[in-house]
Formats: C-alpha cells, sequence, structure tokens
C-alpha cells in the first residue's frame, strides 16, 4: 500500500497562545518604559499638571478672578506662595486655573489635528494616485509656512478666543499628521499580510480598519504626545498676543503679557509663569521620547 508523500500540516496555535501575545507584548513596551526613567518623570510631571487643571476649584484658595486692590503686587508669603499680580489677584491661584486652558489648548486642539489629519493621511498612503497627489501637495503647502506663524494668522483671522486659538493650532498642526500617516500607510499597504487580506476578498475600507490603521496608530500616539508640548506653546504664544484666553479668565500666556509690565518691580509674575510653562513642556516632550522608544517595533 502506498503511502502519501504530503507531510502531515503543522498544529495551528492556540486559541490560548494567541491571546498572550498581545498582554506580553504590553508588557514588555510597559517594562522598557519603566526602565526609563527620564520617561517617567515626563509622565510625572504630566500627571502633575492633569491634577493641578482638575483640582483648581479644591486647590485654590482664592477667586482666580477676584482683584484685591489691599494687595496689589506682594511679594510671595504665607499668605501668596507665589505673590500677587497688578490687581491684587493670587498668582498661585491663578496658576492653577491657567493650566486648565494650557492643557484644554493642548489635547483639544491635537485632537483636532488628528482628527482631520489621520484620515487624510490614510486615504493618501493606501490610495495613492490622484487622492495622494490632492493630500500631499496641501500638506506640503501648510507645511512651507512655519507653524507658528500659521497658528498666529489662523487665530487672527478667527478671531481672539481659547476655542479659536485651539481650531488654528490643530489646523497648523494636522500636515504633521498627513505626512506621518501617509509614510507609514505606504509602508504597512505593501506587508503580506495586507496583500494576503486584499486577496481573499476584504474590501479597502475594512483592510485599512482592522489591518492598516492599527499598525501606524503607536507613531501618531507618539507624535501627538510631542505636539501637545508644542500646542502649549502655541497657546501661550496666541494668549500673550491677546489672540488665545481672553482676561480675566487665567492663562499662562496672558499673565506673561501683563508681567512684561511688571518685570523689575515684581518679577514673581513673569518668573512662575514661565517655569509653569517650562516645566508642562517638559513633561510632554520627556513623556513623547519615552513613548518613542517603548513603541519601538525593532526592540524585541
Amino acid at each position: 500500500m502506498a503511502t502519501s508523500s504530503t507531510s502531515p500540516a503543522p498544529p495551528a496555535p492556540s486559541s490560548h497562545a494567541v491571546a498572550e501575545a498581545p498582554p506580553r507584548r504590553r508588557r514588555r513596551r510597559l517594562a522598557r518604559f519603566m526602565r526609563n526613567r527620564a520617561a517617567v518623570a515626563g509622565a510625572i510631571i504630566v500627571l502633575i499638571v492633569i491634577a493641578a487643571a482638575l483640582l483648581a476649584p479644591w486647590l485654590s484658595p482664592y477667586d482666580p478672578v477676584q482683584a484685591s486692590f489691599l494687595s496689589v503686587r506682594e511679594a510671595p508669603s504665607a499668605a501668596h506662595w507665589f505673590g500677587t499680580d497688578e490687581l491684587g489677584r493670587d498668582v498661585f491661584t491663578r496658576l492653577l486655573w491657567g493650566a486648565r486652558a494650557s492643557l484644554l489648548a493642548g489635547v483639544v486642539s491635537v485632537g483636532i489635528a488628528v482628527v482631520l489629519g489621520v484620515p487624510l493621511g490614510l486615504a493618501a498612503g493606501y490610495f495613492g494616485g490622484f487622492v495622494d497627489a490632492v493630500v500631499s501637495r496641501i500638506a506640503d503647502a501648510l507645511l512651507s509656512i512655519p507653524f507658528l506663524i500659521l497658528a498666529i494668522a489662523l487665530a487672527a483671522f478667527l478671531g481672539p478666543s481659547l476655542t479659536n486659538a485651539m481650531a488654528a493650532i490643530g489646523i497648523s498642526a494636522m500636515p504633521r499628521f498627513v505626512r506621518l500617516t501617509r509614510g507609514q500607510a505606504i509602508s504597512v499597504k505593501a506587508e503580506e499580510y495586507v496583500e494576503g487580506a486584499r486577496a481573499i476578498g476584504l474590501g479597502d475600507y475594512r483592510i485599512i480598519v482592522r489591518y492598516v490603521f492599527p499598525n501606524v496608530l503607536p507613531p501618531i500616539i507618539v507624535q501627538a504626545s510631542l505636539t501637545v508640548a508644542t500646542a502649549i506653546i502655541a497657546e501661550a504664544s496666541l494668549s500673550f498676543l491677546g489672540l488665545g484666553q481672553l482676561p480675566p479668565a487665567p492663562s499662562w500666556g496672558s499673565m506673561l503679557n501683563t508681567a512684561k509690565d511688571f518685570v523689575s518691580q515684581a518679577p514673581w509674575m513673569s518668573v512662575f509663569p514661565g517655569v509653569a510653562i517650562f516645566f508642562a513642556v517638559l513633561g510632554f516632550n520627556l513623556l513623547g521620547d519615552g513613548l518613542r522608544d517603548a513603541l519601538d517595533p525593532r526592540e524585541a
């Protein structure tokens, strides 16, 4: 009796092993992140900024907009830890409430950039051709203008307010995500598993959602965390120029704008908002660098 020359098929991996792969990958990424001391320090700073913004009503000892003409430009003391401003308002209180404006501007504007830029980048990278040409030319045109100059121009056109400032920053940051997503999508669509999905008849939409987008998401997360830092600086710059959060509502940028006239008489009015901006931006940059290392696919 002749025996078949066909070798037996290898056993299929168990569902338990398949289910364990993503958790193991996440644990490795978390371990790499925790080994990075700078990244952990950045995460702690970001958590402090978020806590200050969320808990401002309970942490602040004074009303952030209530003037007190008996306490004008008082130096830091037990009653006013960071001193008072030109209207007698507590600087520490206004810093806490100003964290809300800066953090909101950073997160919302980056959210706008992601929502607008990622779908355009996916379409350009996956479909190519005419779609890629149109999207790429628009992104290149916007990238040819310096980020802050474009944000200032858009904010001036839309009018001074925090909402318009966030929209201006988001639109200005959108081309970064278009270019990043496009490049990642071009790389991913050439992979064998995408070709296999196309060969078995899956539509473009399902391929993009199930295979392309999950594989371009890690660099988008890294870019988003780094762009939040840029957005915080942009919001402070717009508020400094009177195009962002409008007085008397507190904002770190508008606080610096007011403080520039009292640098010699009350230096604390400019020092503390400047330090707050520095640490917030530093925290998000360190966090972004740590996420980039932790999510690097080349790492085992």
